[in-house]
């Protein structure tokens, strides 16, 4: 009887917990901020790891974003962003049950690789500010490494060259995307 009821308690403490961190990730998505620092990627490695219900796992990056999207703004690339929080939980997933200081530095430093490459991916295919040639790719990648600096991999975030994903609302331009003619003609 005990057990039972201990384990519900958990199962109370983690949901209450993950709700917070839904609040407190929304919150800190629409409040200024430095470029591309937002704890969305953390949370949905957290929510993996942690979160007995898988699909409340990746229910909660969801609801935090979406929440965070009335606020700052809805754009044509979110299903692409939303599916790569998604890949994050999938990372947190893997963590689940093995959980060591080496496995959580790999996924979240994974989570950080692959949201960047996703959507800096999705920014060169679906908007037009790159040509669609390899050039074009590398400099769309190119432009969003100078905004990887102000993140650490523990919180990944939409990169500078598609800060038109999440654009941050003290910033004078939602728009940040460096032009094909911006960048030195040798790429």
């Amino acid at each position: 009887m005990n057990t039972k009821i201990s384990q519900k308690e958990n199962l109370l403490y983690r949901t209450l917990l993950a709700l917070a961190m839904i609040l407190l990730a929304a919150a800190l998505r629409i409040a200024p901020h430095p470029w591309n620092f937002t704890p969305v990627g953390a949370m949905a490695l957290f929510s993996g790891a942690l979160l007995k219900d898988r699909r409340l796992a990746f229910v909660f990056p969801l609801v935090a974003l979406f929440v965070g999207d009335i606020f700052i703004g809805f754009h044509k690339l979110l299903p692409i962003v939303y599916a790569s929080f998604l890949v994050n939980v999938a990372i947190g997933l893997w963590l689940r049950d093995h959980r060591t200081i080496a496995r959580i530095s790999i996924a979240t430093l994974l989570g950080a690789i692959q949201f960047f490459l996703v959507t800096n991916f999705a920014v060169w295919w679906l908007l037009n500010s790159y040509p669609k040639t390899v050039s074009g790719l590398a400099a769309c990648y190119l432009a969003g490494i100078p905004s990887s600096g102000t993140r650490s991999p523990a919180t990944p975030s939409t990169p500078r060259c598609s800060s038109v994903l999440t654009p941050s609302p003290n910033a004078s331009s939602q728009h940040c995307v460096r032009p094909p003619s911006a960048l030195p003609p040798d790429l």
